[in-house]
């Protein structure tokens, strides 16, 4: 084991209590040791000269900004001497090594490694390409053929209007003329389209010839190609069954395995698979993990500088099952009823629809694993209601519900088309300079990280916010929201996204800072009754 990964605590640790069970990587609060490891990464990361990365928090730094992800590892060894590890999620400073972290599970880029070594025959294939692609002979058969085509279309064509002219005029001397005379008109005719066909005949072949000039490089370019691309896969096959990472028991794994053969990009490289690697590798016990984000934030998704984070679901939470295996873990608060406990009032009601107003942490519609929700405690009371629209898990306030699909179709047709308003009342973690504004910015899920959602403008969808100042108190600002339209969680990104508000609702657990609850009410809500097409405005205060 190499003792420069393994450090000891520089204070004294020994009067804190290990925790019971090893974190639950994808919820958790970090231990205290923890953050004792992680406050000494972020020191180093501060004073370090060990490698430069700019991670944007230093404007006179150039170069490409690039946050990064770091993890801890409180770790015991067979000593049960208490100490740590760290890591970085894939690269550093364009490197996989670096003094005080831990290696990565598999290193591509290790000097004649096997995925070098194959990784410069493909390189040499994309040369042996791109000489073919440029060679002059080649670029000349292309430039003749596209030169021959346009010339025999030109042709072709003026030969086609001459022939339909011809034949109008034809038409007009065939009124007056003899039988003799007709005739000679009929030969011209045929004549004509006996040109028109040689010279399609002519065309065609020099066309065909000119095609074949292209071909004898095309075809040696295709089969470089195809050689590269079985290459490339049994490439990446062997990669997928060489990256396997180990649990407590010495199993191996491989990514091929974990992913059923089809891992998503950059799966392996984040940094908890590569401390628990490690960890495994060198015989020291996990104890508590935790992970931070350092620097600028990517410009699609939201991360805060020093800021804890779990770890994503989409690349890790398949391997961390494998290696996490047989260790006692925190409880997973996505098995626990959050709504056990917990009332639903009744704040309108009618013979038609009704307002419920849903406490936070209460879903909207039954989960994978929870089923109490809005919709199931006022389908047990009325059998044909139907709920119209939803609000986040964390999110209280007003919720609409039609009794009867008819009712349903009728309210849900008001959202469709816009005709519902909304508003929102949103405590955020810091203060706002402007009054009021709008936000536009395009979300969609993270593929990565569900449910977590990103701004996407290449493939997200539409969502605009307005949003204005009620006040200001205690470094805080309480807002109103009116979503123009409802994407998951937008309120919350557009709060915290640094093109939106750039400061989170407060107690946001994924976009921002956890704390009792997240504060973000669903006021207010306007509607037209489907029966007596009343305007109706119903509101309900929040509680903080």
């Amino acid at each position: 084991m190499s003792k420069s990964l393994f450090q000891v605590f520089k204070t004294d640790v020994s009067g804190i209590a290990l925790p019971e069970k090893f974190t639950f990587p994808f919820y958790y609060e970090p231990h205290e040791l923890s953050v004792i490891t992680a406050k000494a990464l972020q020191d180093y990361l501060e004073t370090q000269t060990d490698f430069v990365h700019n991670f944007g928090l230093d404007t006179s730094q150039d170069g490409l900004a690039i946050g990064k992800m770091f993890g801890v590892l409180v770790v015991q060894n067979q000593n049960k001497e208490l100490g740590y590890l760290w890591a970085f999620s894939g690269k550093l400073a364009e490197q996989n090594h670096h003094p005080l972290f831990v290696p990565t599970v598999f290193d591509m880029l290790q000097e004649n490694s096997y995925f070098k070594k194959e990784e410069a025959i493909l390189n040499q294939y994309n040369h042996q390409i791109e000489k073919l692609e440029n060679d002059s002979d080649f670029l000349l058969a292309k430039k003749q053929l596209e030169t021959t085509k346009a010339q025999a279309n030109k042709e072709l064509e003026e030969q086609k209007t001459l022939i339909k002219r011809n034949k109008k005029l034809r038409a007009e001397k065939r009124k007056t003329l003899s039988i003799d005379d007709a005739n000679q008109l009929n030969k011209e005719s045929q004549d004509e389209g006996i040109l028109l066909k040689k010279m399609s005949q002519y065309w065609n072949y020099t066309i065909e010839s000119a095609t074949e000039a292209v071909a004898i490089f095309a075809n040696q370019i295709n089969k470089l190609k195809e050689e590269r691309r079985q290459k490339s896969a049994t490439l990446q096959q062997k990669l997928f069954t060489e990256y396997a990472f180990l649990n407590q028991y010495k199993e191996l794994k491989s990514l091929g395995e974990i992913f059923n053969g089809n891992p998503p990009a950059g799966a392996g490289e984040c940094a908890a698979p590569k401390l628990l690697h490690y960890a495994f590798q060198h015989q020291l016990k996990p104890i508590a993990m935790a992970e931070f984000w350092w620097g600028q934030s990517p410009k699609s998704e939201v991360r805060k500088h020093g800021q804890f984070y779990p770890a994503c679901t989409g690349k890790c939470e398949p391997i961390l099952a494998h290696m996490l295996q047989g260790i006692p873990l925190e409880e997973n608060p996505f098995n626990t009823n959050p709504a056990a406990g917990k009332e639903l009032k009744i704040v309108f009601e009618d013979e038609f629809l009704l307002l419920v107003n849903k406490p936070a942490e209460f879903l909207s519609v039954p989960g994978k694993k929870i089923t109490d929700s809005v919709q199931t405690r006022m389908k047990s009371k009325y059998p044909n209601a139907m709920i119209v629209h939803r609000l986040d898990m964390s999110t209280s306030g007003l919720l609409l519900i039609g009794k009867t699909p008819e009712i349903y179709k009728k309210l849900q047709a008001q959202f469709i088309k816009r005709k519902v308003s909304k508003r929102y009342v949103a405590l955020l973690d810091g203060l706002l300079e402007e009054e009021n504004g709008v936000i536009d910015l395009p979300l969609r899920v993270d593929l990565d990280n569900r449910p977590n959602q990103i701004v996407c403008y290449e493939h997200g969808k539409p969502a605009q916010t307005k949003w204005e100042v009620i006040e200001r108190r205690n470094n805080k600002t309480l807002l109103y929201f009116y979503p123009i339209t409802g994407r998951t969680h937008q309120l919350r990104v557009h709060a915290a996204h640094p093109l939106g508000l750039n400061t989170p609702i407060v107690g946001d657990d994924l976009y921002g800072t956890k704390s009792n609850r997240l504060h973000l009410h669903a006021e207010s809500i306007t509607f037209t009754h489907p029966i007596s097409d009343e305007i109706m405005t119903i509101s309900v205060e929040t509680d903080f």
